[in-house]
């Protein structure tokens, strides 16, 4: 069964108006992390972990309840070959004929 993921805890326009409600813009905030100044601004389209982090921290939370689909739990690492059986050149185990690819 697939687990379904928690809503995030503010949406991008509530992140950005809690954050002018405590007096701090998103370029002053990125500059305070030690960071490019644009970096927090655009969060919302690029996944950065350090703005992230610095935007969760100023709001006293953590990125993965601003962000529930960018911080996945529990996801194996490890390929399930039962659902995923090896391609056609996997399973040969011959050499590739260098000759013929150039």
């Amino acid at each position: 069964m697939e687990q379904k993921k928690p809503a995030p805890v503010l949406d991008w326009h509530g992140i950005k108006a809690e954050l002018h409600r405590r007096g701090m813009t998103l370029t002053a905030l990125a500059t305070r992390a030690g960071l490019d100044p644009s970096m927090c601004r655009k969060v919302n389209s690029t996944c950065n972990y350090k703005a992230q982090k610095a935007i969760a921290d100023f709001l006293d939370l953590k990125p993965e309840q601003l962000w529930p689909d960018r911080y996945p739990k529990n996801k194996p690492r490890i390929l399930n070959t039962a659902k995923y059986p090896p391609v056609e050149r996997e399973k040969d185990g011959a050499r590739a004929d260098k000759r013929g690819a150039a």
